[in-house]
Order: structure tokens, then sequence, then C-alpha cells
């Protein structure tokens, strides 16, 4: 009896997850079903399921990334302290976007935001930090809500992959 009701349990919470369409065929016919709509059907919508997109995020991660987006500025001449920044800031599961100064037009933007052009800086929604310094990342970065640890399973950011350390 008890594997019978563990089954319906696991029955009833998939069924539950699982996504619907609703679509008009060619007679003109409401259908809605669990399976997805020929090629030939009208006025395709999907039903339950998950409506928003997904990307992995938590609701405070996300809330911090739109109010307050992180952009690290670095050069292909920076090597340890971009290194280092790259590394704080994905220990810490910062979605981040990275800046690699290529044209006059983004050493001026850099210029603007901390006053000269200084590798590594860094963008907190409006504050700025030149240079590394973990504790000033980590303060800019805990002043806008971001988490102090990655979460399980997330991915590094930034544009270039982490170096190999070498013994």
């Amino acid at each position: 009896m008890r594997p019978l009701f563990i089954l319906c349990l696991v029955l009833a919470s998939t069924s539950a997850t699982a996504e619907s369409y609703r679509w008009v065929d060619a007679t003109g016919r409401t259908i809605i079903s669990d399976t997805p709509p020929p090629s030939t059907a009208k006025s395709v919508s999907k039903l339950g399921g998950n409506h928003e997109k997904s990307d992995g995020l938590s609701f405070a991660l996300r809330k911090a990334k739109e109010s307050y987006p992180v952009i690290l500025y670095t050069s292909a001449d920076c090597t340890t302290d971009c290194q280092q920044a790259r590394d704080t800031l994905n220990a810490r599961g910062i979605p981040f976007s990275e800046k690699m100064l290529q044209k006059a037009e983004d050493a001026n933007e850099l210029k603007q935001l901390v006053g000269d052009v200084f590798i590594p800086s860094l963008k907190v929604g409006k504050q700025s930090f030149r240079g590394f310094e973990a504790g000033a990342y980590n303060n800019l970065l805990d002043l806008a809500g971001y988490p102090k640890s990655a979460p399980y399973g997330s991915k590094p950011s930034g544009g270039l992959p982490p170096v190999e350390k070498t013994n």
C-alpha cells in the first residue's frame, strides 16, 4: 500500500509542474493538451509550468543585478590584479560583465568613472573603485545587496577564462 501511495505522490507532483499547450486547430476548435501542438496550429500558448525566464539566479541576486550591475574594467596587459578581481567576483557568484579597454572611447569612459585610466577598476551600480583591493570590492558588493558567497553550482562570469596555476 505504501509504494502505491508514494507513486501517487510522485505522479501528482510531476503533473502539477508539467506544461500544457493551448491552440486552435484547422477546424477552429480550441485544443488544450500536454503534448506540443502540430506545426499547423494557430494561436499557440503555453499553460502552467514556469512562465518567467529562468536564469538560475536567486531572487535577491537577480534584484541586486538589476539595481546595481557590476562591470569590471580590464586590459590585455593586466594579469595578476585583474585575475584576482575576477576570482573575487566569481567566489561570491557575482554576475558581472568585463570591459576590456581597447579603444579611446573605453579609456574616456573609465576616465569619467574613476578620474583616470586605472586598471582594474570596478563599477557597482553608480559606485566605483580603482585598482584591486578585495576588502573594497566586497564592501561595494555588500552595500549593493549581493550574496557573500556563490551559490552551489554557480558558473563564473567575466570575459576571460581563469588562468591555470602551475607549480
